[in-house]
């Protein structure tokens, strides 16, 4: 399978991702885990249908140290047994702030609060725009069809 189109070959649309991946450095200067930022980027990812960000996310998470089950279970969250509560509420925040079309007037209160109990405001600052930055980095992987599986850790920064 080859991309619809080379988003690395093309100036602008390089520029673009460059500019996306320094406000992702940002984020994760923000103190959130970086175990929680790549399972929050699995998640999205996995909702999204983006391959290449799910294999991309699964492999530096594993670089930091995650273990498979952990990453085995990102989809099935809430029946798992080995996350912690903050990471929960971080992945459901994921969730609903990836789905907004989903539900009326997009994430809950509760989902906000939850998260607000386990994150100081850098932290949920970085949530709020992590979970963007990765729909974005979905979305635009998926219109063009990146393929999965040929990602090497740190092939990007």
């Amino acid at each position: 399978m080859e991309a619809r189109l080379n988003l690395m070959a093309h100036p602008a649309t390089a520029t673009f991702i460059k500019h996306l991946s320094s406000a992702g450095k940002v984020v994760s200067d923000l103190g959130l885990p970086v175990t929680t930022q790549e399972l929050v980027k699995i998640r999205a990812s996995q909702i999204n249908g983006c391959g290449f960000c799910t294999d991309m996310h699964s492999k530096e998470a594993t670089a930091a140290g995650e273990t498979q089950v952990r990453l085995n279970l990102v989809a099935a969250w809430r029946e798992a047994t080995v996350f912690t509560e903050a990471e929960r509420a971080a992945l459901e925040l994921a969730e609903q702030g990836t789905r907004v079309a989903d539900a009326a007037g997009g994430v809950t209160d509760e989902a906000w609060e939850n998260a607000a109990k386990h994150y100081d405001e850098d932290q949920l600052s970085a949530l709020v725009f992590l979970i963007s930055l990765i729909n974005a980095f979905n979305r635009a992987n998926v219109l063009v069809r990146q393929p999965a599986g040929d990602y090497r850790v740190g092939q990007f920064g």
